[in-house]
Parts: C-alpha cells; structure tokens; sequence
C-alpha cells in the first residue's frame, strides 16, 4: 500500500503508452449502460489524475482518492494546467481505501489500472468494498478493474521488463507465488537529477494479488452489492481464461 514513492516522479513518462483516452471510453460506455448522470463519481486509486481529468472532461464532478501524497501533488499540479473556467476543481484526498470516507454520497465509484490487485488480502478487499457501499448513492454503480491470475501466472511471472530513457529508466522485476497468488514487483529507477548527466537510483518493491472472478463476486455480494457482469477490458466481450485485464461491474 506505500508504493509509489519515487516513482510517481516518473509515473508518467513510463505511462505514456497506456490507452487512457480508450479506458475512459469504456468507464464512459459502461456508467451510461447502467443510466449513471453525469454528477459526482469518485475514483479510488487515482496516481496522476489522467483518469480522473479525462472524466472531469466528460462531464463528470470528480472525486480523487489515492494514499499516495507524491502522487496527488503532481495530480493537482496538472489540474491547475488546463485552462477551462466551466470546469469544477477536481478534490484529491489523500486516502486508504480501506478507510474511505467522502463526507457523503456519490452516483458512481470507479478504479480503473488494478487498483484494487494492491489490496493482497481478502478482508481488505472485503473492507474497501464496504467503505464504497456506505458512500455510494442507492442505484450507485462500483466498476472497477482488476488483473487476471492468467495474467500473473502466463505473463509477469518470473519475467523482466526494462525501459531506458534520457528522462529516466527502469528494470522492472516480477516474481509470482502461486500458493499466495502474489506477484512481487521489484522496481530498479534511475532519475534524471535535473537538466544534467547525473542520475539518482531509487528502489520499490510493490506487491499485487491475483483474484478468481468468482471470489470477488462473493465478497461483493457479502458486502450487499448485486453483481451486474464483468469483461474482458480488452475486447469488452465476455471473459476468458485469457484475459488479461477485467472490469467488473456492481450496483448498491
């Protein structure tokens, strides 16, 4: 639950490929499917803010909730970037979703970018759904998106992925247990110090849990929400055995 310290420094540079514009689509496609109005919706696990400001622009009143304080800072720097008066501001908290508290009721709940795969325990997961069941609106909509343990087991595990630019680069080590379904993310980075040729190395370890579909409905369900569906959050059909990434959507 602490990453994210040194790298939201760069968190944007090595996202820059992920189709956030598409994602928002489909967050879009799927809240007008289950007739959300364009109010408050609130997203857990924020980073940066490119989901939430995408929203924001699609006329959503936007909430973002993330624990990382590195990372809400360079949210609400960006905010400040776009230049539309008609706009509200989006508010940031800086929270557990584990401990969610929005000071009222919202139409929707999203969290989008597996989230949710750093709650590595089911009591946790179970308590962060109940924290957005007590501040969801009735009829309120939770989608949220989660990596697969096909994902986990067939294409992180035990694999290095390294990227290397003039900003900054990384090596980005995965180490998956099976009797725990965790997969172990350790992250080597090398930053940029400034406009110079200098570099600083900095280390994180993050840890993700893999979820069968069918435990998470129960702990929805547990938690008093009615599943709805889930999709591939690829094609947006049906999910597979080789999905990779699936939404997965419920109502209050």
């Amino acid at each position: 639950m602490d990453s994210y310290m040194s790298f939201a420094e760069v968190y944007d540079l090595f996202m820059d490929n992920v189709p956030y514009d598409l994602w928002t689509e489909h967050v879009v496609e799927l809240l007008d499917k289950y007739n959300v109005p364009k109010e408050l919706v609130a997203e857990l696990g924020c980073g940066t803010g490119a989901i939430t400001r995408r929203m924001q622009a699609a006329g959503y009143d936007m909430i973002g909730v993330d624990l990382s304080n590195e990372m809400l800072m360079i949210a609400r720097e960006a905010q400040y970037e776009v230049e539309n008066p008609d706009l509200k501001p989006i508010l940031y908290l800086e929270q557990d979703m584990r401990e969610l508290d929005l000071f009222g009721s919202v139409r929707a709940v999203i969290s989008i970018c597996d989230s949710m795969n750093y709650i590595i325990k089911e009591e946790d997961l179970k308590e962060v759904f109940d924290r957005v069941y007590t501040f969801l609106d009735p009829d309120g909509v939770f989608l949220f998106d989660m990596n697969t343990l096909y994902k986990y087991r067939n294409l992180l595990a035990e694999n290095t992925f390294a990227e290397n630019r003039e900003e900054g680069s990384f090596v980005w080590e995965n180490y998956y247990e099976e009797e725990t379904r965790i997969n172990e993310y350790d992250l080597t980075l090398y930053i940029r110090n400034g406009t110079g040729d200098t570099y600083s190395r900095f280390e994180e370890t993050h840890l993700q849990r893999g979820y069968e579909l069918e435990e998470v409905v129960s702990l929805l369900e547990q938690s008093g929400f009615t599943f709805c569906e889930s999709l591939d959050a690829d094609t947006m059909e049906e999910v597979r055995p080789e999905t990779e990434r699936m939404y997965i959507l419920a109502k209050k």
